[in-house]
């Protein structure tokens, strides 16, 4: 399994990559994995402020439909339009080309919350 140390991480399967105000977000490898085949990802919040929790979009895979939450709150600026035409990347390159938003947050404090690779491993091993 692979989970980067660089990366924070939620409960619910994100990964967060932060760089100034501006996080990159995606699902994680094991969040991929539990899904399946990825078939369809769906943002309809690009430009939107939302909340800590709230969902995002969805992602589609063979057998289920899964929602996306905002691990932080903030903006979402980005959305990774080759998903479009290409959802399988979050399959084959969750941490690199399958990213999903780009969110401009303000409170970094957020980030504190947020788990360490070690805790996530824990996470998914229980």
């Amino acid at each position: 399994m692979n989970i980067p140390q660089e990366l924070k991480y939620t409960k619910d399967h994100e990964w967060i990559k932060v760089d100034g105000n501006v996080a990159l977000i995606g699902i994680t490898d094991f969040a991929q994995k539990e899904l399946g085949d990825i078939v369809y990802v769906e943002i309809e919040t690009e430009g939107e402020e939302l909340a800590e929790g709230d969902v995002f979009g969805t992602v589609e895979a063979v057998k289920t439909v899964s929602d996306l939450l905002m691990p932080i709150a903030g903006k979402i600026i980005e959305f990774n339009s080759e998903l479009e035409s290409e959802p399988e990347t979050v399959n084959s390159d969750p941490y690199g080309k399958g990213w999903m938003i780009k969110v401009e947050f303000t409170d970094s404090s957020l980030w504190d919350s947020l788990l360490s690779s070690d805790d996530y491993s824990k996470l998914i091993s229980e």
